[in-house]
């Protein structure tokens, strides 16, 4: 068993963290990843009023009575998001034990509001810079997110290899690494480069219970490492996506030089709600990871997390006993 301080701090049966993902990570898939003993996130942004965001939360905690996380989205959007009304919701429905934040420096009036009820924060950091930022602020856990990863990368360039171990050693607070990780060898290098948990993304894509076609899934299966490409840093919000006719369509537009306005008409996430709904490889942009190339096969979200964890064990265990041969 794989016990560490994110274990211990969300109450979770393995270190393993689904990645919140818009149109994805809603309630019926957030209580499977819970209920597979990782910890599930479900994402606020994707319900546009707060109404359908109540209904789902209690949705959620009616399908799992295992702990899970509520995102709140801080990237700029095209629908402006009033984060303080999804925490009103959050606190007058109750049994919300995390909350998750990304993108920029959240108002310090939200954090407050969350941490007098008891609510434990972790914050989505792709510098260590930001990662003491959040400590300082009073985040119980960071992610430290690699530019392997898929969806919001930032614009520094840095892997979670050279960034986990230097935030493990600054910060006192528990240090979560993402990007590129898809197995329990990603999981146990993780571990042995400081972190106490993995966040795991791509990999939950290709899983039976994911709610995208089964076409989308199967075209991703066949990717390999080098079948993803950066996308909308031109307007400084980097992603990661897999390279299908879309995200050619708007790498090509950025090197042209094109206004906002032409190139969300190819990256609106109202295009990816429909690739998912339809099947259309090309309809639109998906969040990819580098590590797509090392995943084969499509299974259960239970046995992909309790996969994972075996696997890091075993490889610590030849680690422990000095057998790297492989046999």
């Amino acid at each position: 068993m794989l016990k560490t301080r994110i274990t211990e701090l969300f109450g979770i049966e393995y270190p393993i963290i689904g990645g919140c993902m818009q149109w994805i990570t809603g309630p019926e898939f957030t209580a499977v990843v819970s209920n597979a003993g990782a910890l599930g996130i479900m994402s606020s942004a994707m319900f546009p009023t707060l109404e359908e965001f109540r209904t789902a939360l209690r949705k959620l905690k009616g399908l799992t009575d295992k702990p899970f996380a509520i995102n709140l989205n801080l990237f700029p959007a095209l629908r402006p998001i009033d984060n303080d009304l999804y925490v009103d919701v959050i606190l007058e429905e109750g049994g919300v034990g995390i909350v998750e934040t990304s993108g920029s420096r959240p108002p310090a009036e939200i954090l407050a509001r969350l941490k007098e009820s008891g609510i434990v924060l972790m914050h989505k950091c792709t510098t260590v810079h930001h990662a003491a930022i959040a400590e300082e602020m009073g985040y119980d856990a960071v992610t430290v997110f690699g530019s392997e990863g898929g969806g919001h990368i930032g614009d520094s360039g840095l892997t979670f290899l050279s960034m986990v171990p230097r935030a493990a050693d600054m910060l006192r607070i528990p240090v979560i690494a993402a990007g590129g990780i898809a197995d329990g060898r990603g999981l146990a290098a993780a571990l042995a480069l400081g972190a106490q948990g993995a966040l795991i993304g791509t990999r939950l894509l290709l899983s039976e219970e994911c709610p995208i076609h089964a076409g989308i899934k199967r075209g991703m299966l066949a990717a390999c490492e080098e079948d993803t490409v950066t996308v909308l840093g031109t307007v400084h919000n980097t992603l990661r996506v897999w390279k299908n006719l879309a995200a050619e369509k708007t790498v090509e537009l950025e090197k042209e030089g094109a206004a906002f306005e032409e190139i969300i008409k190819v990256v609106a996430g109202s295009l990816t709600r429909n690739m998912f709904e339809t099947g259309d490889p090309d309809a639109g942009i998906i969040v990819c990871s580098q590590d797509i190339g090392i995943i084969s096969e499509i299974k259960t979200v239970g046995e992909i997390v309790a996969g994972m964890a075996r696997e890091a064990e075993a490889v610590a265990g030849l680690l422990a006993a000095g057998d790297l041969t492989g046999r």
